[in-house]
């Protein structure tokens, strides 16, 4: 057996309305994972753990079209799960289900990323494994991150974040962000990443809520 890390970089019909908001489209929301899943036949149905303010995306799912039924399952005021039950287009199913063939059984969660992404691992035979790869659509981006590992899930808390992110990082220690006192600022990571003071901003402040998150196991 193998197991394997891939991120997904889906577009157009592989990428519902709903999954653009949970994946970096929604500013409420500071993280979503999807923690399992029935995709098997329409109305498809998912189960989510939302951080942010999940009383403000109510509202956006009261709204939507693609949302038939819901219900929000509060665990802290910042934290909650979400039932979550609608129509999805053909291909994204087809999505899933490539992830479910044969020996294939993917391990949660599928972490939504800010820049429309999504993280998972994978376990099965190499063979199998090769074969969803390959099976990926023309019109979604995959990058295998990792294969094998002594765990099932990721065991580093910097999986979580997402590739600019892990760079606002980076640059925030390297310049001194973070030392005690602190030598830089907000601006100067800006700087760094050739961005605007508010984007850097909110990069470090969303890779620090998924790296307090993990080291709390949140």
């Amino acid at each position: 057996m193998k197991r394997v890390r891939i991120t997904l970089d889906p577009a157009g019909d592989y990428a519902p309305p709903l999954y653009r908001r949970f994946a970096g489209g929604a500013p409420s929301l500071d993280r979503v994972h999807i923690i399992n899943w029935n995709v098997a036949a329409p109305p498809t149905a998912f189960l989510l753990r939302l951080r942010g303010d999940y009383r403000r995306f109510e509202a956006e799912l009261e709204a939507s079209e693609n949302a038939d039924e819901y219900e929000i399952l509060p665990i802290t005021d910042r934290e909650c799960h979400c039932f979550l039950e609608g129509e999805v287009a053909d291909a994204a199913r087809l999505l899933f289900e490539n992830f479910t063939r044969g020996s294939l059984i993917t391990v949660p969660p599928i972490v939504c990323n800010d820049d429309g992404t999504n993280t998972f691992s994978i376990i099965g035979t190499d063979a199998d494994i090769q074969n969803a790869v390959e099976g990926v659509p023309d019109g979604v981006g995959v990058t295998v991150e990792a294969v094998g590992g002594e765990t099932v899930a990721p065991k580093s808390a910097v999986g979580r974040l997402s590739e600019r992110q892990l760079e606002a990082v980076e640059a925030a220690l390297e310049i001194g962000y973070y030392g005690v006192p602190r030598e830089a600022t907000t601006a100067d990571v800006a700087d760094e990443l050739d961005c605007a003071t508010a984007t850097a901003a909110e990069h470090l402040q969303k890779a620090e809520s998924k790296l307090i998150g993990a080291l709390l196991e949140r």
